[in-house]
């Protein structure tokens, strides 16, 4: 008797298969006869650019606490401002590619992001009084602030770069693709940052930090440099009158706008703020893995001495796991995904409380990245084919939010934690820390399960609607 069904049998078998990895094959054809603008104007200035994000995120806790001199808990907060004010500033400023070009909006940003980077390097470099609201850390500050604005710009004016350089049959993989350059860069510069910073410990002491952000905005200049040289300038069109009736058109804040905005639809509101708890684990990997990895594990120098490293293998494997759980997953229950890989994501952090081990923390990153690759391009899948027609900007913003709020309130416990549980000095509890921050995880998963008679089947509906 076969154990394979009817459908399924070994004569099919081979078919079948042939059939399934030529279907998953064709778009990676298809992508790879897409623009060269794409590849070398878009793809590979953004993998550049993930490995200077992520490189100086993964550093930049520990340079304003140990070079600053601010402190763990003041850290955290500048670091908060930094992440939450990125987001919060694409909501401003995420049209410029769209009045400006995408060219010129790419070059704006990156030219802002040059100069904060440059900015962010040269204060240790003049040996600056070091010190909260000192000569450093208000050169600091400043350079941070060239980084908001230009990277607020930057990322919606990337998306545009990949629609306008897409077609229906390359659309999916190139965002996908873009989405994978970006984690790839994070792991590239956990690679790039140990040696960089070892060799420049003796010119920016205490430890080399300096050096490796001097390597990032030097890097940063590079993606200027590619993006001047094969975006092509183009002509915007000047379009005379609205493309739709005023009428049609509510003003922002009137009544009928709140009565139309996507938060005032309470299962969908509920939804997306509902993710916050596990969302709160992406900003423990640049606020608190880091300096975890750097001080609880000195009994294993070969892994604290490479935290930057350990820091950003979850960039990698989501790099590797996004594409293929996306394929084997497609056809699944939303509201099923969103319960089952918050779940995956939260659990692991358990491990972490069992002590500084690597085989923990090893365990912790893959588990983690296998319920994020299960729930997040699921969900951001979701609010875009729900949207109604034009307001995907609006609901993709509104998704945007709790990010957020997450960065900001993450930001804002973080070093309080560090500094009670996980200090640079004296005896450590990461035991309590990680139990805490898993607890507070769990609560999404949780919260997904006592709601699924309130909204589990309304939610599923809109996916399947959405995806018919």
């Amino acid at each position: 008797m076969s154990l394979l069904s009817p459908d399924i049998s070994p004569l099919k078998l081979g078919p079948t298969l042939r059939g399934a990895l030529k279907e998953v094959a064709q778009p990676f054809r298809d992508f790879a006869r897409s623009s060269k603008v794409l590849q070398w104007g878009i793809n590979i200035p953004y993998l550049l650019e993930g490995m200077v994000y992520f490189g100086i995120l993964t550093l930049l806790t520990k340079f304003l606490s140990e070079n600053v001199h601010i402190g763990d808990v003041k850290s955290g907060w500048v670091v908060a401002g930094l992440t939450g004010g990125i987001t919060g500033s694409m909501f401003l400023l995420g049209e410029v590619s769209d009045r400006w070009g995408l060219r010129r909006a790419l070059s704006f940003s990156l030219v802002l992001m040059v100069l904060g980077r440059v900015l962010l390097a040269l204060g240790e470099t003049l040996h600056l009084r070091p010190g909260l609201f000192g000569p450093l850390f208000n050169l600091n500050v400043f350079s941070l602030l060239f980084i908001v604005v230009g990277y607020g710009a930057y990322q919606p004016a990337i998306y545009a770069g990949v629609k306008r350089f897409t077609n229906e049959k390359t659309a999916a993989m190139g965002y996908a693709v873009i989405y994978a350059m970006m984690n790839l860069g994070g792991f590239v510069s956990g690679l790039l940052s140990p040696p960089v910073r070892r060799l420049s410990e003796h010119a920016f002491p205490p430890n080399g930090v300096t050096g490796v952000f001097w390597l990032y905005a030097g890097m940063t200049l590079v993606t200027l440099t590619m993006t001047r040289l094969f975006i092509p300038a183009e002509r915007l069109k000047v379009v005379k009158g609205p493309s739709q009736p005023a009428q049609d058109r509510p003003k922002i804040l009137s009544a009928r706008w709140l009565r139309e905005h996507p938060l005032c639809d309470p299962k969908f509101s509920f939804f997306i703020f509902v993710l916050i708890p596990v969302q709160t684990l992406f900003a423990h990997n640049w606020l608190t893995l880091p300096l975890y990895i750097e001080r609880a594990f000195t009994a294993t120098p070969w892994v604290s001495g490479n935290f930057e490293f350990f820091s950003n293998i979850n960039a990698l494997l989501i790099f590797v796991l996004t594409p293929l759980v996306a394929a084997l997953s497609s056809r699944a229950d939303v509201y099923k995904m969103m319960i089952i890989g918050t779940a995956v994501m939260a659990s692991p952090t358990f491990l972490l409380a069992l002590g500084p081990k690597p085989v923990f923390l090893l365990a912790y990153i893959l588990i983690m990245s296998v319920g994020e690759a299960l729930w997040q391009p699921r969900f951001y899948q979701y609010v875009a084919e729900i949207a109604p027609e034009g307001k995907t900007g609006m609901y993709m913003g509104v998704a945007q939010f709790p990010w957020f709020m997450t960065k900001l309130l993450t930001g804002l416990y973080s070093g309080w934690f560090l500094k009670h549980f996980c200090p640079a000095e004296g005896q450590k509890d990461t035991h309590t820390m990680w139990m805490i921050y898993a607890a507070i995880a769990s609560m999404s998963t949780i919260g997904l399960v006592l709601a699924k008679g309130w909204i589990g089947k309304d939610i599923s509906a809109r996916g399947k609607r959405a995806t018919a």
